[in-house]
């Protein structure tokens, strides 16, 4: 790893696993300027970029005959082309001196995370719901949700921004930093990568069906282990709220974790819904029909809209503590 001030001296030489290892300076930057900075609209964001290239690249896939094998070379292609070029670029950035290198890490990372934007847009529900402008709530939670929202009741749209605060706790925190620690920062890029293609062409209706089916296996695969790890981290992180609180999320994750069609997003789910004493799930609207999806936290109330604060309080509490987690890993296997 880098010695920091040898860094600054500039005669620092680099360690060969600085490319696909991270720092727990490094980590903790990414993380302090997440919760600063959040997704600030002038700086140009990678993600934005990724998107462009599902758009740019899908119908030159399409093209090579079957839409599952397609797929399937279309997903592997971008996702191993983003783990590339980051990697590309950090050895260049290194190359030029161990600082950049360093720095550039930190940016990278800094984009992979996405807590303070998760908080915003979630809070941004909960100010007209709160004031009791459901249209407005409607339409905000419309942004985040892929669910129809015009004839949400309150509950309905307080749930939506629950549930949506609890799973994108994964995507969002604990996935990208999973990837870190195991790929380096390369890694966590891909991974945002494999997240952007299961959001944009990962559906189950007549387009992409059979093409975005390898994205979306994909994505159940990189957020199988990151689901799962987010219910400790979450029950410690309401522990310090309350103790019932926290065993609470975990007898509810563990006993109600599956009760999801997705087999990952239950997991995080079940244990806000046991943390903030509230239900989740229940039907829902998609692209016109409904999905009669299980209640998770069935035995709690519904949400209020002042859970959804509660539920973003327990998000950033849950960020920090995936980051000290995260931090004494990185200490313990690099020193």
């Amino acid at each position: 790893m880098i010695n920091w001030p040898q860094a600054f001296k500039g005669s620092c030489p680099v360690d060969s696993l600085a490319l696909f290892a991270i720092s727990w300076q490094v980590l903790a930057a990414g993380v302090v300027l997440d919760l600063i900075l959040g997704d600030p609209r002038w700086l140009p964001h990678p993600i934005i970029w990724m998107g462009n290239c599902v758009c740019f690249f899908e119908y030159r896939f399409r093209r090579l005959g079957s839409p599952v094998a397609a797929g399937l070379f279309f997903a592997l292609f971008l996702i191993i082309g983003v783990f590339v070029l980051s990697f590309l670029g950090l050895a260049l950035a290194f190359a030029l001196h161990p600082l950049a290198g360093a720095l550039l890490q930190v940016v990278m990372l800094f984009y992979c995370l996405s807590a303070k934007s998760l908080f915003t847009a979630a809070m941004d529900v909960a100010g007209p719901l709160m004031a009791g402008d459901l249209p407005r709530a409607r339409k905000r939670v419309g942004y985040i949700v892929g669910r129809e929202t015009t004839r949400l009741d309150p509950a309905g749209v307080t749930r939506a921004a629950v549930e949506t605060v609890a799973e994108n706790f994964v995507d969002g925190v604990v996935s990208p930093l999973f990837f870190a620690l195991i790929f380096g920062v390369p890694g966590a890029m891909a991974y945002k990568m494999v997240n952007t293609l299961d959001s944009m062409v990962g559906y189950k209706n007549a387009r992409y069906f059979f093409f975005g089916r390898a994205a979306a296996r994909i994505d159940d695969a990189a957020n199988f282990i990151p689901a799962r790890m987010a219910v400790p981290v979450v029950a410690l992180a309401s522990a310090l709220i309350c103790p019932g609180r926290g065993r609470r999320a975990l007898t509810t994750a563990l006993a109600q974790g599956r009760n999801h069609k997705s087999p990952n997003a239950g997991f995080p789910e079940a244990a806000f819904a046991g943390a903030l004493g509230v239900r989740m799930g229940g039907p829902s609207i998609y692209h016109g029909k409904q999905v009669d999806k299980p209640y998770i936290g069935g035995g709690f109330k519904d949400p209020k809209p002042s859970d959804i604060v509660r539920a973003c309080e327990l998000m950033l509490l849950s960020t920090l503590g995936a980051a000290l987690l995260a931090g004494l890993f990185v200490f313990w296997v690099y020193g």
